[in-house]
Protein backbone atom coordinates (compact mmCIF):
# COMPACT_ATOMS: atom_id res chain seq x y z
CA UNK A 1 0.00 0.00 0.00
CA UNK A 2 2.55 1.99 0.81
CA UNK A 3 4.89 1.33 -2.44
CA UNK A 4 3.72 2.74 -5.62
CA UNK A 5 4.36 0.81 -8.42
CA UNK A 6 5.50 3.82 -11.69
CA UNK A 7 6.28 0.66 -14.18
CA UNK A 8 8.73 -1.87 -14.95
CA UNK A 9 11.46 0.59 -15.45
CA UNK A 10 11.06 3.01 -12.27
CA UNK A 11 11.72 2.29 -8.77
CA UNK A 12 8.56 2.52 -6.70
CA UNK A 13 7.84 4.74 -4.20
CA UNK A 14 6.66 5.66 -1.10
CA UNK A 15 2.59 6.75 -1.20
CA UNK A 16 3.95 9.96 0.82
CA UNK A 17 7.06 10.74 -1.81
CA UNK A 18 4.67 10.30 -4.90
CA UNK A 19 2.08 12.70 -2.62
CA UNK A 20 4.96 15.25 -3.20
CA UNK A 21 6.12 14.53 -6.73
CA UNK A 22 3.14 13.65 -9.10
CA UNK A 23 2.17 16.25 -11.06
CA UNK A 24 5.52 18.24 -10.92
CA UNK A 25 8.54 16.42 -12.16
CA UNK A 26 8.92 18.57 -15.18
CA UNK A 27 9.16 21.88 -12.85
CA UNK A 28 12.87 21.65 -12.26
CA UNK A 29 13.59 21.89 -16.30
CA UNK A 30 11.13 24.63 -16.76
CA UNK A 31 13.15 26.62 -14.26
CA UNK A 32 10.54 26.48 -11.86
CA UNK A 33 9.36 25.30 -8.11
CA UNK A 34 5.61 25.99 -7.63
CA UNK A 35 3.34 24.82 -10.29
CA UNK A 36 1.96 27.54 -12.70
CA UNK A 37 -1.31 28.55 -12.24
CA UNK A 38 -2.97 28.73 -16.04
CA UNK A 39 -6.00 31.14 -15.49
CA UNK A 40 -6.93 31.29 -19.12
CA UNK A 41 -10.18 31.11 -20.67
CA UNK A 42 -9.09 30.87 -24.38
CA UNK A 43 -5.40 30.15 -26.08
CA UNK A 44 -4.49 31.98 -29.62
CA UNK A 45 -3.58 30.05 -32.80
CA UNK A 46 -2.63 31.53 -36.37
CA UNK A 47 -3.65 27.79 -37.58
CA UNK A 48 -7.14 27.30 -37.65
CA UNK A 49 -7.09 24.21 -39.98
CA UNK A 50 -4.62 22.34 -37.31
CA UNK A 51 -6.97 23.44 -34.98
CA UNK A 52 -9.95 22.34 -36.69
CA UNK A 53 -8.56 19.09 -36.88
CA UNK A 54 -7.57 18.69 -33.14
CA UNK A 55 -11.02 19.54 -32.32
CA UNK A 56 -12.41 16.65 -34.79
CA UNK A 57 -9.63 14.59 -32.80
CA UNK A 58 -11.08 14.97 -29.43
CA UNK A 59 -14.85 14.53 -30.59
CA UNK A 60 -14.22 11.33 -32.03
CA UNK A 61 -11.98 10.00 -29.27
CA UNK A 62 -11.77 12.54 -26.11
CA UNK A 63 -7.89 12.02 -25.94
CA UNK A 64 -6.52 14.84 -24.35
CA UNK A 65 -5.16 17.25 -26.97
CA UNK A 66 -1.41 17.27 -27.89
CA UNK A 67 -0.15 20.61 -27.86
CA UNK A 68 -1.16 24.09 -26.55
CA UNK A 69 -5.04 24.18 -24.75
CA UNK A 70 -7.56 25.13 -27.41
CA UNK A 71 -10.44 26.52 -24.85
CA UNK A 72 -10.58 26.27 -21.13
CA UNK A 73 -13.71 23.78 -21.25
CA UNK A 74 -11.72 21.16 -23.17
CA UNK A 75 -8.73 21.28 -20.98
CA UNK A 76 -6.34 23.65 -18.62
CA UNK A 77 -2.60 22.31 -17.76
CA UNK A 78 -3.23 23.68 -13.90
CA UNK A 79 -6.06 21.29 -13.68
CA UNK A 80 -4.41 18.46 -15.55
CA UNK A 81 -1.36 18.15 -12.81
CA UNK A 82 -3.94 17.66 -10.26
CA UNK A 83 -5.38 14.69 -12.44
CA UNK A 84 -2.33 13.33 -13.33
CA UNK A 85 -1.18 12.90 -9.53
CA UNK A 86 -4.63 11.81 -8.23
CA UNK A 87 -4.30 9.05 -10.88
CA UNK A 88 -1.01 8.18 -9.45
CA UNK A 89 -2.25 8.29 -5.84
CA UNK A 90 -5.03 5.91 -6.77
CA UNK A 91 -3.17 3.72 -8.72
CA UNK A 92 -5.25 4.63 -11.77
CA UNK A 93 -4.35 5.53 -15.70
CA UNK A 94 -6.08 8.24 -15.68
CA UNK A 95 -7.98 10.81 -14.14
CA UNK A 96 -10.80 13.96 -14.56
CA UNK A 97 -11.44 16.71 -12.28
CA UNK A 98 -14.96 18.57 -12.13
CA UNK A 99 -16.28 21.50 -10.60
CA UNK A 100 -17.60 18.93 -8.05
CA UNK A 101 -18.00 15.76 -6.28
CA UNK A 102 -21.82 15.60 -7.46
CA UNK A 103 -20.78 17.36 -11.06
CA UNK A 104 -18.28 14.18 -11.24
CA UNK A 105 -20.66 11.46 -10.15
CA UNK A 106 -23.46 12.86 -12.95
CA UNK A 107 -20.66 12.45 -15.65
CA UNK A 108 -20.38 9.11 -14.95
CA UNK A 109 -24.21 8.65 -15.10
CA UNK A 110 -24.20 10.48 -17.74
CA UNK A 111 -21.37 8.65 -20.02
CA UNK A 112 -23.01 5.51 -18.97
CA UNK A 113 -26.53 6.68 -20.03
CA UNK A 114 -25.07 7.30 -23.40
CA UNK A 115 -24.16 3.79 -24.16
CA UNK A 116 -27.67 2.41 -23.32
CA UNK A 117 -26.97 1.81 -19.71
CA UNK A 118 -29.29 3.60 -17.73
CA UNK A 119 -29.44 1.05 -14.77
CA UNK A 120 -27.54 1.70 -11.74
CA UNK A 121 -27.26 -0.95 -8.69
CA UNK A 122 -26.02 1.06 -5.59
CA UNK A 123 -25.93 -0.11 -1.49
CA UNK A 124 -27.14 2.33 0.87
CA UNK A 125 -25.97 4.09 2.54
CA UNK A 126 -24.51 6.89 -0.03
CA UNK A 127 -23.96 10.28 0.76
CA UNK A 128 -27.35 11.79 1.03
CA UNK A 129 -26.88 13.87 -2.30
CA UNK A 130 -25.83 10.77 -4.11
CA UNK A 131 -28.52 9.02 -2.80
CA UNK A 132 -31.04 11.71 -3.94
CA UNK A 133 -29.93 12.02 -7.60
CA UNK A 134 -30.00 8.17 -8.06
CA UNK A 135 -33.12 7.54 -6.25
CA UNK A 136 -34.72 10.89 -7.87
CA UNK A 137 -34.26 9.80 -11.26
CA UNK A 138 -33.19 13.26 -12.43
CA UNK A 139 -30.59 12.18 -15.26
CA UNK A 140 -32.97 9.49 -16.43
CA UNK A 141 -31.34 6.79 -14.49
CA UNK A 142 -33.06 3.95 -12.98
CA UNK A 143 -31.81 2.26 -9.34
CA UNK A 144 -32.11 -0.86 -7.52
CA UNK A 145 -31.20 -0.56 -3.88
CA UNK A 146 -29.73 -3.49 -2.62
CA UNK A 147 -27.19 -5.08 -0.07
CA UNK A 148 -23.95 -6.66 -0.96
CA UNK A 149 -25.30 -10.24 -1.35
CA UNK A 150 -27.57 -9.26 -3.95
CA UNK A 151 -25.76 -7.14 -6.09
CA UNK A 152 -25.18 -10.18 -8.54
CA UNK A 153 -28.71 -10.91 -8.62
CA UNK A 154 -30.17 -7.07 -9.22
CA UNK A 155 -27.71 -6.66 -12.68
CA UNK A 156 -30.18 -6.35 -15.90
CA UNK A 157 -28.10 -6.07 -19.74
CA UNK A 158 -28.99 -2.46 -19.08
CA UNK A 159 -26.83 -2.07 -15.76
CA UNK A 160 -23.87 0.50 -16.27
CA UNK A 161 -23.03 0.43 -13.23
CA UNK A 162 -22.53 -0.65 -9.53
CA UNK A 163 -21.69 1.84 -6.76
CA UNK A 164 -20.94 1.45 -3.54
CA UNK A 165 -19.37 3.80 -0.61
CA UNK A 166 -16.77 2.54 1.83
CA UNK A 167 -16.61 3.64 4.49
CA UNK A 168 -20.07 4.56 4.25
CA UNK A 169 -21.52 8.03 4.69
CA UNK A 170 -22.10 8.98 7.61
CA UNK A 171 -22.23 5.12 9.26
CA UNK A 172 -18.92 4.23 8.32
CA UNK A 173 -20.06 0.58 7.06
CA UNK A 174 -17.36 -0.84 5.12
CA UNK A 175 -17.72 -2.79 1.90
CA UNK A 176 -15.69 -5.72 0.94
CA UNK A 177 -14.52 -4.40 -2.64
CA UNK A 178 -12.56 -7.27 -3.62
CA UNK A 179 -15.92 -9.60 -3.46
CA UNK A 180 -18.22 -6.82 -4.35
CA UNK A 181 -16.07 -5.83 -7.90
CA UNK A 182 -16.00 -10.13 -8.45
CA UNK A 183 -19.97 -9.86 -7.57
CA UNK A 184 -20.00 -7.11 -10.90
CA UNK A 185 -18.62 -9.52 -13.50
CA UNK A 186 -18.42 -6.77 -16.71
CA UNK A 187 -20.15 -3.93 -15.20
CA UNK A 188 -18.11 -1.39 -14.16
CA UNK A 189 -18.22 -0.80 -9.72
CA UNK A 190 -17.81 2.53 -8.83
CA UNK A 191 -16.55 3.01 -5.45
CA UNK A 192 -16.62 6.38 -3.59
CA UNK A 193 -13.43 6.69 -2.13
CA UNK A 194 -13.73 10.44 0.24
CA UNK A 195 -13.77 8.97 3.36
CA UNK A 196 -10.68 6.41 2.73
CA UNK A 197 -8.50 8.16 0.24
CA UNK A 198 -5.68 6.75 -1.37
CA UNK A 199 -4.01 6.93 2.07
CA UNK A 200 -5.90 4.01 3.45
CA UNK A 201 -6.93 2.31 0.48
CA UNK A 202 -6.76 2.09 -3.39
CA UNK A 203 -9.85 0.24 -5.00
CA UNK A 204 -8.29 0.18 -8.23
CA UNK A 205 -6.16 -2.50 -6.84
CA UNK A 206 -9.08 -4.20 -5.54
CA UNK A 207 -11.16 -4.96 -8.82
CA UNK A 208 -13.29 -1.58 -8.95
CA UNK A 209 -12.74 0.13 -12.06
CA UNK A 210 -14.47 3.63 -10.95
CA UNK A 211 -12.99 5.72 -8.40
CA UNK A 212 -14.83 8.77 -7.33
CA UNK A 213 -14.13 11.28 -4.67
CA UNK A 214 -15.68 14.57 -3.26
CA UNK A 215 -11.90 16.66 -3.83
CA UNK A 216 -13.37 18.97 -1.29
CA UNK A 217 -13.14 16.87 1.34
CA UNK A 218 -9.52 15.49 1.84
CA UNK A 219 -7.75 16.04 -1.08
CA UNK A 220 -8.27 19.80 -0.67
CA UNK A 221 -8.01 19.48 2.83
CA UNK A 222 -8.34 23.24 4.44
CA UNK A 223 -11.93 24.16 3.56
CA UNK A 224 -11.24 26.75 1.28
CA UNK A 225 -11.80 24.65 -2.11
CA UNK A 226 -14.72 23.01 -4.44
CA UNK A 227 -14.14 19.92 -6.62
CA UNK A 228 -14.59 16.31 -7.50
CA UNK A 229 -13.00 13.79 -9.32
CA UNK A 230 -13.11 10.81 -11.01
CA UNK A 231 -9.93 7.86 -10.96
CA UNK A 232 -10.36 5.67 -13.65
CA UNK A 233 -9.03 3.72 -17.39
CA UNK A 234 -8.24 6.12 -20.14
CA UNK A 235 -10.64 4.63 -22.60
CA UNK A 236 -13.69 5.89 -19.94
CA UNK A 237 -11.72 9.09 -18.74
CA UNK A 238 -12.08 9.93 -23.14
CA UNK A 239 -15.87 9.50 -22.35
CA UNK A 240 -15.99 11.35 -19.00
CA UNK A 241 -13.70 14.85 -20.86
CA UNK A 242 -15.96 14.66 -23.71
CA UNK A 243 -19.34 14.80 -21.56
CA UNK A 244 -17.34 17.57 -19.31
CA UNK A 245 -17.08 19.32 -22.15
CA UNK A 246 -20.37 19.08 -23.33
CA UNK A 247 -22.12 19.96 -19.70
CA UNK A 248 -19.10 22.37 -18.41
CA UNK A 249 -18.93 21.05 -15.56
CA UNK A 250 -15.31 22.05 -15.50
CA UNK A 251 -12.79 23.04 -12.28
CA UNK A 252 -11.29 26.19 -12.21
CA UNK A 253 -7.70 26.43 -12.34
CA UNK A 254 -7.12 28.07 -9.03
CA UNK A 255 -9.08 24.97 -7.82
CA UNK A 256 -6.78 22.33 -9.95
CA UNK A 257 -3.80 24.73 -7.76
CA UNK A 258 -5.12 24.02 -4.53
CA UNK A 259 -6.27 20.49 -4.92
CA UNK A 260 -3.08 19.73 -6.07
CA UNK A 261 -1.04 21.62 -3.22
CA UNK A 262 -3.42 19.37 -1.24
CA UNK A 263 -2.34 16.79 -2.14
CA UNK A 264 1.29 17.11 -0.86
CA UNK A 265 -0.07 17.01 2.53
CA UNK A 266 -2.72 14.81 2.38
CA UNK A 267 -0.71 11.39 3.71
CA UNK A 268 0.39 13.80 6.74
CA UNK A 269 -3.17 15.26 7.35
CA UNK A 270 -4.91 11.83 7.35
CA UNK A 271 -2.86 9.90 9.10
CA UNK A 272 -2.25 12.41 11.97
CA UNK A 273 -6.32 13.13 12.23
CA UNK A 274 -6.30 9.40 12.37
CA UNK A 275 -4.24 8.82 15.52
CA UNK A 276 -6.50 11.73 17.24
CA UNK A 277 -9.32 9.84 15.80
CA UNK A 278 -8.67 6.79 17.48
CA UNK A 279 -7.97 7.81 20.48
CA UNK A 280 -11.70 10.01 20.45
CA UNK A 281 -13.39 6.51 19.74
CA UNK A 282 -11.05 4.58 22.59
CA UNK A 283 -12.70 7.38 24.65
CA UNK A 284 -16.14 7.20 23.59
CA UNK A 285 -16.57 3.69 23.70
CA UNK A 286 -16.53 3.57 27.46
CA UNK A 287 -18.59 6.91 27.77
CA UNK A 288 -21.87 6.16 29.67
CA UNK A 289 -23.54 9.02 27.71
CA UNK A 290 -23.05 7.59 24.44
CA UNK A 291 -25.04 4.41 22.99
CA UNK A 292 -22.91 2.90 20.17
CA UNK A 293 -19.44 4.29 18.47
CA UNK A 294 -19.01 3.96 14.45
CA UNK A 295 -15.07 3.38 13.67
CA UNK A 296 -14.27 1.78 10.39
CA UNK A 297 -11.35 -1.23 10.57
CA UNK A 298 -9.00 0.42 8.40
CA UNK A 299 -9.09 3.53 10.40
CA UNK A 300 -9.53 7.24 9.25
CA UNK A 301 -10.14 10.39 10.72
CA UNK A 302 -14.03 10.17 10.69
CA UNK A 303 -16.27 9.18 13.56
CA UNK A 304 -19.72 8.39 14.22
CA UNK A 305 -21.40 7.86 17.15
CA UNK A 306 -25.21 7.80 18.95
CA UNK A 307 -26.27 9.73 21.96
CA UNK A 308 -28.67 8.62 24.47
CA UNK A 309 -29.17 12.24 25.24
CA UNK A 310 -30.83 15.03 22.77
CA UNK A 311 -27.74 15.41 19.77
CA UNK A 312 -29.15 19.06 18.74
CA UNK A 313 -27.99 19.76 22.28
CA UNK A 314 -24.16 18.63 21.30
CA UNK A 315 -24.49 20.61 17.91
CA UNK A 316 -25.38 23.53 20.20
CA UNK A 317 -22.63 22.93 22.65
CA UNK A 318 -19.14 22.64 21.02
CA UNK A 319 -16.84 25.97 20.91
CA UNK A 320 -13.59 24.44 19.84
CA UNK A 321 -15.21 21.65 17.17
CA UNK A 322 -17.15 23.82 14.25
CA UNK A 323 -20.96 22.98 13.35
CA UNK A 324 -20.70 22.22 10.18
CA UNK A 325 -21.17 19.95 7.13
CA UNK A 326 -18.23 18.98 4.71
CA UNK A 327 -15.65 16.62 6.25
CA UNK A 328 -11.78 16.21 5.41
CA UNK A 329 -10.18 19.72 6.92
CA UNK A 330 -7.68 20.34 9.39
CA UNK A 331 -10.33 21.83 11.63
CA UNK A 332 -13.08 19.12 13.19
CA UNK A 333 -16.16 19.69 12.14
CA UNK A 334 -19.44 17.73 13.76
CA UNK A 335 -22.85 17.62 12.11
CA UNK A 336 -26.28 15.61 12.63
CA UNK A 337 -26.56 13.69 9.35
CA UNK A 338 -30.77 13.34 9.57
CA UNK A 339 -30.81 17.04 9.52
CA UNK A 340 -28.45 17.83 7.17
CA UNK A 341 -26.35 15.82 5.02
CA UNK A 342 -28.80 13.19 4.61
CA UNK A 343 -31.66 15.00 5.05
CA UNK A 344 -32.68 14.92 1.36
CA UNK A 345 -32.85 10.95 1.64
CA UNK A 346 -36.40 9.96 2.68
CA UNK A 347 -36.82 9.32 6.27
CA UNK A 348 -37.69 5.46 5.89
CA UNK A 349 -34.41 4.82 3.28
CA UNK A 350 -32.31 6.99 6.29
CA UNK A 351 -33.40 4.78 9.12
CA UNK A 352 -33.10 1.54 7.15
CA UNK A 353 -29.20 2.47 6.22
CA UNK A 354 -28.45 3.30 10.12
CA UNK A 355 -28.97 6.87 9.55
CA UNK A 356 -30.98 7.43 12.18
CA UNK A 357 -32.16 10.70 14.69
CA UNK A 358 -29.16 10.14 17.79
CA UNK A 359 -26.32 9.86 15.27
CA UNK A 360 -23.62 12.51 15.02
CA UNK A 361 -20.63 12.36 12.48
CA UNK A 362 -17.29 13.92 13.32
CA UNK A 363 -14.30 15.17 11.19
CA UNK A 364 -11.88 14.70 13.23
CA UNK A 365 -8.96 17.79 12.76
CA UNK A 366 -5.27 18.40 13.18
CA UNK A 367 -6.47 19.57 17.04
CA UNK A 368 -5.03 18.33 20.18
CA UNK A 369 -6.92 15.50 20.86
CA UNK A 370 -7.04 16.86 24.86
CA UNK A 371 -8.60 19.97 23.65
CA UNK A 372 -10.99 18.13 21.38
CA UNK A 373 -12.10 15.55 23.53
CA UNK A 374 -12.35 18.43 26.97
CA UNK A 375 -14.60 20.56 24.18
CA UNK A 376 -16.94 16.93 23.29
CA UNK A 377 -16.92 15.45 26.81
CA UNK A 378 -18.36 19.35 27.96
CA UNK A 379 -20.88 19.30 25.04
CA UNK A 380 -21.86 16.02 25.81
CA UNK A 381 -22.67 17.39 29.31
CA UNK A 382 -24.51 20.47 28.33
CA UNK A 383 -27.97 21.52 29.48
CA UNK A 384 -30.68 22.15 26.96
CA UNK A 385 -30.58 24.73 24.45
CA UNK A 386 -32.84 27.64 25.70
CA UNK A 387 -32.95 26.17 29.33
CA UNK A 388 -32.10 28.78 32.15
CA UNK A 389 -28.95 26.65 32.63
CA UNK A 390 -27.95 27.25 29.17
CA UNK A 391 -29.29 30.74 29.26
CA UNK A 392 -26.27 31.49 32.59
CA UNK A 393 -23.95 29.40 30.49
CA UNK A 394 -23.87 31.92 27.73
CA UNK A 395 -25.50 29.26 25.06
CA UNK A 396 -28.10 30.29 22.12
CA UNK A 397 -31.32 28.99 21.97
CA UNK A 398 -31.36 26.36 19.38
CA UNK A 399 -31.84 27.28 15.80
CA UNK A 400 -33.73 24.72 12.90
CA UNK A 401 -31.44 23.76 10.89
CA UNK A 402 -31.65 23.72 6.73
CA UNK A 403 -33.31 20.88 4.93
CA UNK A 404 -30.45 20.19 2.95
CA UNK A 405 -27.21 20.71 2.21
Amino acid sequence: MDAMDLGPSVTPRALATEAVHAGREDLADLGLHAPPIDLSTTYPSYDARGEAARIDEFATTGARLDGPPVYARLDNPTVARFEEALARLEGAEAAVAFASGMAALTAVLLARASQGLRHVVAVRPLYGCSDHLLDAGLLGTEVTWTDPAGIAEAIRPDTGLVMVESPANPTLAEADVRAIAHSCGSVPLLVDNTFATPVLQRPVEQGARIVLHSATKYLGGHGDVMGGVVACDEEFARTLRQVRFATGGVLHPLAGYLLLRGLSTLPVRVRAASTTAAELVRRLTTDPRIARVHYPRIGGAMIAFEVYGEPHDVIAGVRLITPAVSLGSVDTLIQHPASISHRIVAEGDRRSAGVNDRLLRMSVGLEDVEDLWRDLTQALSAPPAGSPRAAAAGRPAAVPGPAGR
